[in-house]
């Protein structure tokens, strides 16, 4: 564990880190990551029992919130304040619900995704600042996607939350330089989870058929690794932006699928 954050802020004497959506997917696999590299993690999603369940089997310290809440983010800044402090802050809760055209768009779906992908990492970010800064060398890893660099037809609502997310990350870079806070984007392409297709089109045939006939799209723990690489790099290096993609994906409109 690494030593208290006072009210100036002293910095962690250990490289410590809030990972959220990590309950699941890229977000559990960093967890797993991070800790193998003997990093304090504060994992942090809803699910209270899943991220239990993960804190047992990796020494990981369990948080659950809603990361658009804003009594949530409070109640998580005074928990991880409380318990030592982090270094760095890894935004990857987000996900996309819905793939109609804009024509037949649903006001609820645009509006979740804005708010998970985009105010949610707005909160987290703003709440850690302090904190990250007065470390001296701090890091904050924003998860996008390359639905934030190209749209795509049925991807509108996605696509404008990403590339909201992707200008967020941008700004921050400039703005936070003079506090020598490293900020990196990771932009994954298509990668096979347990729930991201599923929860995005609501049906399990459906999902599957994203990923049919792909060779080898990332797992979960591809994504990881790099997040793990980037974040302990050493800090002067800052890898802006970093775009991963499978090989059989060679662009958000041509991807390889064998019969």
């Amino acid at each position: 564990m690494t030593e208290g954050i006072d009210k100036a802020g002293t910095a962690p004497t250990a490289k410590a880190a809030v990972v959220t959506g990590a309950s699941t997917g890229i977000g559990e696999a960093t967890v797993r990551a991070l800790r193998n590299e003997g990093w304090t993690v504060f994992a942090v999603a809803r699910r209270a029992e899943r991220l239990e369940a993960l804190g047992a089997e990796t020494g990981a310290v369990a948080l659950p919130a809603d990361v658009t809440d804003d009594a949530d983010v409070a109640r998580l800044l005074e928990a991880v304040s409380q318990a030592g402090g982090i270094d760095t802050l890894i935004n990857i809760a987000g996900g996309a619900r819905g793939a109609d055209k804009v024509a037949e768009s649903k006001t609820e779906d645009w509006e979740w995704m804005y708010g998970v992908n985009v105010l949610g990492t707005m909160k987290l970010t703003r709440a850690f600042l302090p904190m990250l800064r007065a470390c001296g060398e701090g890091t904050v890893l924003n998860l996008t996607s390359t639905a934030g660099l190209s749209a795509y037809e049925g991807g509108g609502g996605y696509n404008a939350a990403k590339f909201a997310q992707h200008a967020l990350t941008g700004a921050l870079r400039l703005e936070e330089a003079e506090h020598n806070l490293r900020v990196i984007e990771v932009a994954p392409g298509m990668v096979q989870t347990e729930e991201f297709s599923l929860n995005r089109l609501g049906d399990q045939g459906a999902a599957d058929k994203v990923y049919a006939g792909v060779e080898k799209p990332l797992t979960a723990g591809d994504v990881a690794d790099v997040v793990r690489y980037a974040v302990t790099a050493p800090h002067h290096v800052n890898l802006d932006q970093i775009v991963i993609r499978p090989v059989a994906q060679a662009s958000n409109f041509k991807v390889i699928r064998k019969s």
